[in-house]
C-alpha cells in the first residue's frame, strides 16, 4: 500500500467513524429527553402524599393531576382563565367563519357577474366510493353554488355493487348541470388510481382536488381567482375546518389557520392539505398521484408540484370544511394506518429528489404524520461561539461549563466578548479559561451596543459558521450544535434558532412573529407555555420556518454574516437579530426554528429590563425605528403566522 493509498484509507475510516459516533450521540440526545420526560412524571407521583391514600383518594389524585396538567399546559391558574376565554373567543369565531361567512345576496351577485381578465376554467376531481347520500348531495351542491361559474366537476366512481345509488345520485344531477362529468369506473383503482381518472376527464387550464364527504365554501373559486389575477399563483390553498360527521359545517372541531408557503414546515407536517388547486402546467411530464403514496397522496403531490410551482399562493380564509367521521382520516390517523408509512415514503422521496441523503425521518408526538426530520450533518466545520459578557460570571461559568461538558460536537470555538466588566471575580474566571484551548477571550471596549458586540466578536472568529449564544443560556440537548447546523448548512437557509426555556421549563422562545405585541415590532410565539405543550396545530414538535429567531442562540453561515456587514449597529439593544433575520428573508433564504436544539435561558439577566427609565426610552427608539423600517412588512402581517389570528396574544388565539 502506498503512502497516498494509506491516508486515503484513514481518512475513509475516520469519516465513517464520525458518522457512527454522531449517529450515536443522536440517540443518546433522544434518550437523555425521554428518559428527562420519565423523570419529571416520577417526580411528580413520588411528591404526591395523595399516592399513598386509599383507592378514593387515589381517584381523587387523578382528577387533581388531570387538573394540575392542564395548569402546567397554560403555565398558572390565570393560564386557565385566558385558555376559557380563548375557548370563547374560538366559539365565536366557528360562526364568524361558518356560513355567517357566506355571501349574502347582494355579495353573491356581485361576484357572479365580476369579469375577469383571464380565462380560467377549474377542474375539480373527486374520486367516489360509497359516498353516503347525505354526504354525496353535500359535496356537489357545495361546487353548484359556487359565485365564480367557471368550473367543471369531474367525478369517477370506483364504489361497489353494493352502492348503485351513488351512480343514480350523480345522473341526478349530471342531467340538471353540464358542467358536471360522471364516469362509473370499472373497478376501483383506490384513492389514486380513481383521482388519476377523474384527471383524464377534465378539461380545465387549473385542477382543484375535493374530498367525496366534504364541503366547500361558496366563494372559494372566486377568492382563488382573485389571487390568479392579481398575483398570477400557480398553486391555491386556503385555511381549513374539520366538523362533525352528520351535522352542519358549523359544528366545527376544529378550525386551521395555517401559514403561507413553508418549505420546511411542509416537509414535517402536510399543513397545505385542502383546498389545493394548480396550473395543469405545473402537471407536464408529472403523475397527479403516485398509488405507492396511497393514504399520502396528496402530500406526495403537494411536495411535487409546490417544488415546480413560482407564486404559491395561501388564501388566508376558511374555505373548506373537513368532515369528520368514523372511517375518514380526519377522524383518526388509524383508519388508515397505511398513510403513515406512506407519508413518510413521500417525504423521503422529496428529500431524495432534492439531493439530501443519509436522512432520518421521525413520527413525532403530535401526531403520526407530524415529522421530525434528522438532515445528515456534513463534514465537520468549525464553528464560532460569540458569547458577549459583562460580569455575571456565575451565568458565564454555567453557560460555558454546560458547552464543555454537553456538546457531542467537538469542532467549535468559543469566543467571549468582554465588555466593560468591573467586579474581581469576573477576570479570576477569564484567568481559568485561559486554560481552555477552545476559549478565546477578546475585550471590546465601547458602551454598550449588542450588535457591535456580537460584530466585533465576530471579526475574531475562525468559524465557518456563527452562533451567537447569550451568557445567560444553559444548554440541555447535548447534540444542540448538530441540530443548529444540519440546518444551517442548507444552501436556502439563512438563520437558525432554537427553542429556549424559562427554568420553570415554559417557553421563552418558539420562533419570532413579527408585528406581534403591544409594540407592534416582534413578538415570540408560544411565550410561556409549558414544555409539555404540542403548540398550535402541533407546531412545537417540528422543525419550521418562521420571520425571525432570537440572537439568544443563533447559528448563520459567516458568509451571510459578513454579506450583511452583521447585526444593525442602529438596534443596540433589541430587535438586532430580527431586523438581521428579515434581511436573510430578503435575500430569498428560509430562517429555521428547531425545537430540538433546547437551551434554557435566564432572560435578560445580565441587563436588566428595558422598560425602565432610559433603558424604556431607549427601546421605544429602536422600536420606532424598526416599525418605520418595516412599515410595508408589519402592515402585511407574518407570512409564517395568520392574520386571522391576534397580535395581543402569543398563543394563536383567533382575533374577531
Amino acid at each position: 500500500m502506498t503512502d497516498k493509498d494509506e491516508v486515503s484509507y484513514y481518512r475513509d475510516l475516520y469519516e465513517q467513524e464520525k458518522k457512527k459516533t454522531a449517529k450515536l450521540s443522536d440517540r443518546l440526545a433522544d434518550a437523555n429527553r425521554k428518559a428527562e420526560d420519565l423523570q419529571e412524571n416520577l417526580d411528580r407521583i413520588k411528591n404526591s402524599g395523595l399516592w399513598k391514600a386509599a383507592k378514593p383518594a387515589r381517584d381523587a389524585y387523578h382528577f387533581l393531576k388531570r387538573t394540575g396538567d392542564r395548569v402546567g399546559q397554560y403555565g398558572s391558574p390565570k393560564g386557565i382563565a385566558r385558555k376559557v376565554k380563548s375557548k370563547m373567543i374560538e366559539k365565536q369565531a366557528r360562526l364568524q367563519h361558518g356560513t355567517r361567512s357566506f355571501p349574502d345576496e347582494n355579495q353573491r351577485k356581485a361576484e357572479e357577474s365580476r369579469v375577469f381578465p383571464k380565462d380560467i376554467t377549474f377542474s375539480i376531481l373527486v374520486p367516489l366510493y360509497n359516498t353516503p347520500e347525505k354526504f354525496l348531495r353535500e359535496m356537489i351542491e357545495s361546487v353548484t353554488a359556487q359565485t365564480y361559474g367557471k368550473w367543471e366537476l369531474c367525478l369517477a366512481d370506483g364504489s361497489d355493487e353494493k352502492h348503485p345509488e351513488v351512480g343514480q345520485i350523480c345522473d341526478e344531477y349530471v342531467r340538471k348541470d353540464s358542467r358536471i362529468k360522471y364516469q362509473k369506473l370499472l373497478k376501483n383503482e383506490g384513492i389514486s388510481g380513481n383521482t388519476n381518472e377523474c384527471y383524464k376527464m377534465a378539461t380545465g387550464n387549473y385542477i382543484a382536488l375535493f374530498d367525496h364527504d366534504d364541503v366547500l365554501h361558496p366563494s372559494v373559486l372566486y377568492a382563488y381567482m382573485e389571487q390568479i389575477c392579481e398575483k398570477d399563483a400557480d398553486y391555491l390553498y386556503c385555511d381549513e375546518a374539520t366538523f362533525k360527521g352528520n351535522k352542519t359545517i358549523d359544528d366545527m372541531i376544529t378550525l386551521h389557520f395555517k401559514p403561507d408557503y413553508s418549505l420546511d414546515n411542509l416537509r414535517a407536517n402536510n399543513y397545505i392539505c385542502h383546498f389545493s388547486a394548480f396550473s395543469r402546467e405545473l402537471l407536464q411530464d408529472m403523475e397527479l398521484f403516485r398509488s405507492q403514496f396511497d393514504g399520502s397522496q396528496d402530500h406526495d403531490m403537494i411536495l411535487r408540484l409546490t417544488s415546480k410551482a413560482k407564486h404559491v399562493v395561501h388564501v388566508p380564509r376558511l374555505m373548506y370544511y373537513w368532515r369528520s367521521h368514523k372511517a375518514s382520516v380526519a377522524s383518526d390517523i388509524n383508519a388508515k394506518s397505511y398513510a403513515i408509512e406512506a407519508a413518510r415514503g413521500a417525504v423521503a422521496d422529496h428529500l431524495t429528489q432534492c439531493g439530501f441523503q443519509n436522512f432520518e425521518i421521525l413520527s413525532t408526538k403530535a401526531f403520526e404524520t407530524i415529522f421530525r426530520i434528522k438532515y445528515e450533518v456534513l463534514r465537520n466545520p468549525l464553528v464560532s461561539i460569540i458569547i458577549p459578557n459583562k460580569d455575571h460570571v456565575d451565568d458565564l461559568q454555567r453557560c460555558i461549563t454546560s458547552i464543555l461538558s454537553q456538546s457531542t460536537y467537538d469542532n467549535y470555538e468559543i469566543i467571549v466578548v468582554e465588555n466593560n466588566s468591573v467586579q474581581d471575580e469576573t477576570f479570576a474566571y477569564y484567568e481559568k479559561l485561559k486554560d481552555q484551548p477552545k476559549i478565546r477571550l477578546v475585550k471590546y471596549e465601547g458602551e454598550f451596543n449588542f450588535s457591535k458586540i456580537c460584530n466585533f466578536g465576530v471579526e475574531h472568529a475562525g468559524g465557518e459558521y456563527i452562533l451567537l449564544l447569550n451568557n445567560d443560556t444553559q444548554v440541555i440537548s447535548i447534540n444542540w450544535i448538530e441540530e443548529l447546523l444540519m440546518y444551517a448548512q442548507r444552501p436556502d437557509v439563512g438563520a437558525v434558532g432554537a427553542k429556549l426555556y424559562y427554568p420553570d421549563k415554559t417557553i421563552q422562545h418558539a420562533g419570532i412573529v413579527i408585528g406581534l405585541g403591544a409594540h407592534r415590532t416582534a413578538g415570540h410565539s408560544h411565550y410561556k407555555v409549558a414544555s409539555t405543550n404540542l403548540g398550535y396545530m402541533g407546531r412545537l414538535c417540528y422543525a419550521q420556518d418562521v420571520s425571525a429567531v432570537t440572537g439568544a442562540c443563533l447559528m448563520v453561515k459567516k458568509t451571510l454574516y459578513d454579506a450583511l456587514n452583521g447585526l444593525d449597529e442602529s438596534f443596540a439593544v433589541a430587535l438586532n437579530d430580527v431586523d438581521f433575520c428579515l434581511r436573510l428573508r430578503d435575500m430569498g433564504l428560509w430562517n429555521v426554528w428547531n425545537p430540538y436544539c433546547e437551551l434554557y435561558h435566564f432572560e435578560s439577566v445580565s441587563r436588566g429590563s428595558d422598560l425602565d427609565g432610559e433603558r424604556a426610552a431607549r427601546y421605544e427608539k429602536e422600536c420606532e425605528l424598526f416599525r418605520s423600517r418595516y412599515a410595508k412588512l408589519l402592515e402585511q402581517g407574518d407570512p409564517y403566522y395568520n392574520v386571522n389570528f391576534s397580535l395581543d396574544r402569543s398563543d394563536y388565539t383567533l382575533k374577531i
